[in-house]
């Protein structure tokens, strides 16, 4: 696996802003790797990568705007590219919302590519299905139920990626990122207990395979023979996992012009927003940040503006929105953009002494296939 160099995306940007004739022009860069190794029934099933580069050419002719996107990175490949982008801007609308490119920007160092991440070839992930495998077997049981009969299946994934962005003003942005995570499942064989665990990090050393494996198994055969329970107002324990399933969809709730206009839950009647209003819990702060340790994203968005730390809630009261660059000249506000991941922080008990505290209630370990009911009140299903 090899990604495009800061040099090399460089020289491959530098080629296509020449070759354009565009008023101005954007090109976007993706080179990326993944890996991936699929297990069931206590076997790996599949194994495959995908290696690919993809250049985005963006080409503004006046107001009007249009983009084409190519992996061919010859110059006859990029030409066509830029051609295309060019001859659909032509005959595009004007957009009234066209900012311009932006030029020459100041980005944080963010290390958010790891070498053990980018290097696990199938050959590794192999081995780390088998510390899954080694470490349900290894897990005790209850009587009558051996290690060896419980139903292992998960899902190992591993990317790398290097992201450039250039503009004909002269602004030039690369980073490179790596993430990967690792889920399994393990069920019991009369079909009664299941238990789900998953890691996930940007670099593969910090994912335990055999504490996942272990920590399903105990929880496959702890929550066998389950008991049903009456309707009625149970308090809620989310795991870690289930809670990284639901906060990121307040990402699209933190534009300020959907509030301005109505369209959030943080719209108030009049056009005017929630900001500085209590929201939530006051244990509760959600903010972004490219460079924090446990999110290290990129410092960049997809116009190549810089993203920074932002506060989005402060202890339970609505901090900030998110400024496009358009609406915060319409609204005379500060640019805030998209970015830097979501990050909570609030309480400091574990999973366990939650539990250990709750009388009646119910532990969710994730969500899956999340959808949006009504966006103004956040209603997922």
């Amino acid at each position: 696996m090899a990604l495009l160099t800061r040099d090399e995306a460089k020289a491959i940007a530098d080629r296509a802003l020449a070759a354009s004739r565009a008023d101005a022009v954007r090109v976007v860069i993706s080179s990326s790797w993944s890996g991936n190794t699929r297990f069931s029934g206590n076997e790996i099933t599949t194994s495959g990568g995908v290696n690919d580069t993809a250049v985005n050419v963006t080409s503004t002719i006046g107001k009007r705007q249009a983009s084409a996107t190519t992996n061919l990175l010859d110059q006859a490949g990029l030409a066509r590219a830029i051609e295309q982008s060019e001859r659909l801007a032509r005959l595009s609308p004007e957009d009234p919302e066209l900012m311009p490119e932006l030029g020459p920007q100041t980005y944080a160092e963010v290390a958010g590519f790891s070498t053990s991440t980018a290097e696990l070839d199938a050959e590794k992930r192999a081995a780390a299905v088998k510390s899954v495998f080694d470490s349900v077997r290894a897990t005790p049981a209850a009587p009558g139920l051996p290690s060896a009969d419980l139903f292992v299946a998960g899902f190992l994934e591993a990317t790398a990626g290097a992201q450039a962005i250039a503009t004909s003003k002269g602004l030039f942005a690369y980073h490179r990122a790596s993430d990967a995570s690792l889920s399994t499942t393990v069920r019991t064989p009369d079909g009664t207990g299941s238990g789900y665990f998953s890691r996930g990090a940007r670099d593969w050393a910090d994912v335990n395979a055999a504490d996942i494996g272990a920590r399903a198994a105990r929880k496959a055969v702890a929550s066998r023979n389950p008991q049903a329970i009456e309707p009625g107002m149970y308090t809620v324990v989310l795991e870690p996992q289930a809670v990284a399933d639901l906060i990121p969809t307040l990402r699209g709730s933190f534009n300020a012009r959907s509030a301005d206009e109505g369209r959030s839950p943080f719209s108030k009647t009049g056009g005017a927003t929630k900001v500085g209003e209590k929201i939530a819990d006051e244990r509760v702060t959600i903010f972004s940040d490219p460079t924090d340790a446990e999110l290290l994203s990129q410092p960049f968005d997809d116009e190549g503006m810089p993203v920074k730390r932002t506060v989005w809630i402060a202890n339970g009261k609505l901090q900030n929105l998110a400024y496009s660059r358009f609406w915060a000249q319409q609204k005379g506000a500060q640019v805030a953009g998209f970015g830097g991941g979501l990050k909570m922080t609030g309480g400091t008990k574990s999973v366990d002494e939650l539990v250990a505290g709750t009388e009646r209630g119910v532990l969710v370990t994730r969500f899956w296939y999340i959808r949006f009911l009504d966006q103004r009140t956040v209603m997922l299903t």
